[in-house]
């Protein structure tokens, strides 16, 4: 791995599930000489070396934005808004609109390195008996505003690319996140506030539904944070790369960790009711994702393993359990999307 020290970094959405992992793994690296975490608003958590700003990359200008990334060795791009999913147009104009500003105020910038976030939401539907490398199609899930927003950037990043060859660009594609502290976060996101985090106590939930496609990857948050910091310092890499722990995840997995029991539902009539649901506004997670959820094919890692050097330290079990330990002990830090209030 090629570096030179004291390397000046920018995170967006640098207080969130993604954003404080990776700020804290630059951070800890001895060859990153600061870190300019970029959020909405500013957080109390703060680790050494690292500085804050305060930007909305859905409303502020490329050029605002190209204020905070002057004299950047690297941008890190994860801001992102799940909600609401009831207004696919907002979401659209933070996530869509607001990372092609971010893309364009890199260049004008003269960052030479560029890391986005993407996601394992951004593929199309794929197999779930063999894993796919990044070659596999990108194009989402039409329906789910996550996976088309998700699709849409690799798109503009693509165009990116070629008008600026000249930029290290580098999209990771990862597995669902998970870590103890971001529970309260992606309860919020995915159940809404009135589920209670004791839901995920052992032998609290008595049946988990066997679904057909209902087998996913997961990956600790540290671990997919490690590969950001590498791609960072790294000057060879560039492209994508699919980012995710062993073991694939089944319903009998989940029971497992649940002490619950797998029961065979047809997966229509789960999404019926989780149609209504949403309607009614009882939940946040549309019926579209859950469509999207079931159909991402399995990923191979080998190309990170490979290039990168990137070994994740935890499994996709331990992944999942520590989010149920979160949504348990109501974990959380001290950032705005993180914080435990209102988890239930």
């Amino acid at each position: 791995m090629t570096a030179q020290p004291g390397r000046r970094v920018v995170v967006t959405g640098a207080t969130g599930n993604v954003g404080t992992s990776v700020v804290s793994a630059l951070a800890d690296d001895p060859r990153v000489g600061s870190v300019l975490g970029v959020a909405r608003r500013r957080p109390g958590w703060s680790p050494p070396g690292t500085e804050w700003a305060r930007a909305d990359i859905g409303k502020d200008t490329d050029r605002d934005l190209a204020a905070l990334f002057e004299g950047a060795d690297a941008v890190v791009h994860l801001a992102w808004a799940f909600q609401p999913t009831h207004d696919p147009t907002a979401t659209w104009r933070t996530n869509v609109l607001g990372g092609m500003r971010v893309f364009r105020a890199v260049a004008d910038a003269g960052v030479p390195a560029l890391v986005h976030a993407s996601s394992v939401g951004a593929y199309s539907p794929g197999p779930k008996d063999r894993p796919v490398d990044e070659s596999w199609p990108t194009h989402g899930w039409p329906q789910a505003a996550y996976s088309r927003e998700k699709a849409y950037l690799e798109r503009a990043l693509d165009a990116f690319e070629l008008r600026h060859p000249d930029i290290r660009a580098v999209r990771m594609r990862p597995a669902f996140l998970f870590k103890e502290e971001a529970a309260a976060e992606q309860l919020r996101i995915f159940a809404g506030r009135l589920v209670p985090g004791r839901l995920a106590s052992p032998g609290f939930v008595p049946v988990v539904p066997d679904l057909e496609g209902l087998v996913f990857q997961a990956l600790h948050t540290d671990d997919a944070a490690d590969a950001c910091r590498r791609a960072v310092l790294d000057d060879g890499a560039r492209g994508a790369y699919n980012l995710a722990a062993d073991p694939p995840l089944s319903a009998a997995d989940l029971a497992g960790l649940l002490d619950a029991r797998v029961v065979r539902l047809p997966r229509a009539a789960v999404r019926t009711a989780l149609a209504a649901a949403w309607a009614l506004r009882l939940v946040p997670a549309s019926p579209h994702l859950f469509d999207a959820f079931l159909r991402v094919p399995l990923m191979d890692c080998s190309r990170a393993r490979d290039e990168l050097g990137w070994r994740p330290r935890h499994t996709a079990t331990e992944a999942v359990r520590a989010l149920l330990r979160g949504l348990r002990e109501g974990a959380g830090m001290d950032t705005a999307p993180l914080h435990p209030r209102g988890a239930g």
